[in-house]
């Protein structure tokens, strides 16, 4: 699964993706315009609250991979550059500037997260929506001069996308049958992938949500969900070098945990994924699949052996194990659960796969 950070012209995506990763981005990669790699790892309390009660030899959290997208521009825009390397992604991180600088240029001249957010988003929907109508003239006239089934059948299906689209909304609010979304699996709609946006803001901001509610309940009708970050504090808070020195700014700061901490969440729950962790003296480990995943295919994201030869799954709720203290008093109380094959994994649950091969 790969999430993309994308925005206009500094609005903080080099920060954030840097913060993410891990990865300080060089000159060369900086001016090279093309998306640049990474690897982040969801940062997750529930599995530090697991190292810290099994003290295991190995930890390993879940790790995504993440792309920097070059920054969207006219010039980029009407290459339809921006557009492919969209196509690639499973989801989107959209960076969307609140901060005022008047060190950092913005290429409208004035700061307007709500502007900037509806021009990206507007961008998006008429790229389908060109993409769409050019692909509708070749489907009439082969429908014209052969009478094809399949194309009229296909020219229904995109008709329906182009009524969403000229409603300028998004078509990730599009509900489609099994056979729809097979015939659209190969064209390149970019307002189909899950977004949500990241507003920077200040550090003064940061204490007042009014404008993330506003623009929250703004995108709500796009079907995007949004957060906010002062990329600047949060690229303080990694500078300092001991946790002790992070904890004691964040309090002064009034900060309960980096944004930049629940930012990899966000991406998690944009992706559709879901998180669950094996334990042990040995290892800690948090894993994802997609929310809906039945138990062998849990287990298949360990390892292949463990879903071919699936017997049982032996579950804790982590909610159960954190309240009643541990795995002891879990299991004293009779809440290991067995499930077999049809169990559908839930967020959070600790599992211990039983297999044959």
């Amino acid at each position: 699964m790969k999430i993309g950070v994308i925005g206009l012209p500094q609005v903080g995506k080099k920060t954030l993706f840097e913060l993410l990763t891990g990865h300080k981005l060089t000159e060369n990669e900086s001016a090279s315009g093309k998306p640049i790699k990474g690897v982040y790892e969801i940062k997750d309390p529930r599995f530090d609250r697991l190292v810290m009660a099994y003290k295991p030899k190995s930890q390993v959290r879940a790790r995504i991979d993440i792309e920097l997208l070059p920054k969207i521009e006219k010039d980029s825009i009407a290459k339809g550059t921006i557009f492919s390397d969209i196509d690639e992604l499973d989801a989107i991180s959209h960076v969307v500037r609140a901060f005022n600088d008047d060190a950092v240029y913005h290429v409208e001249g004035s700061i307007d997260a709500k502007r900037d957010a509806d021009f990206v988003n507007t961008e998006l929907i008429l790229h389908d929506l060109i993409f769409i109508e050019k692909r509708l003239e070749k489907l009439e006239k082969t429908i014209k001069q052969t009478g094809d089934d399949q194309a009229a059948k296909e020219r229904d299906i995109l008709g329906k996308l182009k009524t969403q689209l000229d409603k300028t909304l998004p078509l990730r609010l599009t509900e489609l049958s099994g056979i729809e979304e097979k015939a659209i699996s190969s064209y390149p709609f970019v307002s189909r992938k899950p977004m949500f946006v990241v507003l920077n803001v200040s550090e003064d901001a940061l204490k007042d949500p009014k404008l993330l509610n506003s623009i929250k309940s703004d995108l709500a009708l796009s079907g995007v969900d949004a957060m906010q970050v002062s990329a600047k504090i949060e690229d303080e808070i990694a500078a300092f070098e001991s946790d002790e020195e992070k904890a004691e700014f964040m309090k002064e700061m009034n900060i309960q945990e980096p944004a930049v901490n629940l930012m990899t969440r966000l991406c998690t729950k944009t992706l559709d994924l879901i998180s669950f962790f094996t334990v042990g003296a040995d290892e800690v480990r948090q894993w994802t699949i997609r929310r809906g995943s039945n138990a062998p295919e849990a287990a298949g994201a360990i390892h292949s052996d463990l879903e071919k030869g699936f017997i049982r799954a032996e579950v804790m709720k982590y909610a159960e194990w954190d309240s009643l203290g541990g795995e002891d008093k879990l299991k004293a109380a009779g809440k290991l659960y067995v499930k077999g094959k049809d169990y559908i994994v839930e967020d959070g649950d600790i599992l211990n796969i039983r297999f044959n091969v």
